[in-house]
């Protein structure tokens, strides 16, 4: 769980997700250029499918850390989502042995629907990047402004 400490920006490159209980984004960026971008999205509801799946993306990366939107209702109140959320990083921490940063992820759904309706990408045609761009805006934050992520 944080423990209200900052975390000390990480140097290298970096693994980011937008948990989800039916899918899951992946960003990938790195500190030097401080820019992310969208990977990839997991599918699937199973723990060990998941986690094999980033197993393999963390074996072709070599993160230095990993990254976890952490939700919570808009006036900062958490909700069920925030307490799964924690849970997923805390297996991240536990079996890949990484630094895993929680960082606020309120309105990045949004601001990714509209990035992506921005690159002509609307509606239905969203559904299959909106996690992944997630996961990106989730990363892009952490390198804009490091101080506010959350050690797990």
């Amino acid at each position: 769980m944080p423990d209200g400490s900052s975390a000390t920006p990480i140097q290298g490159t970096l693994l980011a997700f937008d948990f989800g209980t039916k899918r899951i984004g992946v960003a990938v960026g790195n500190s030097i250029s401080a820019s992310a971008q969208p990977l990839t999205t997991l599918h699937g509801e199973q723990n060990e499918q998941r986690f094999t799946a980033i197993a393999a993306l963390i074996r072709e990366w070599q993160p230095a850390a990993l990254v976890v939107g952490l939700p919570s209702n808009d006036d900062g109140t958490p909700h069920e989502l925030t307490r799964l959320c924690r849970r997923f990083a805390q297996r991240l921490k536990g079996r890949f042995d990484l630094p895993t940063i929680l960082v606020d992820e309120r309105y990045t759904s949004a601001a990714a629907s509209s990035q992506l309706n921005e690159a002509g990408i609307r509606g239905i045609k969203q559904k299959p990047l909106l996690d992944q761009v997630a996961a990106q805006q989730i990363l892009q934050a952490y390198f804009d402004e490091p101080a506010m992520g959350l050690i797990a």
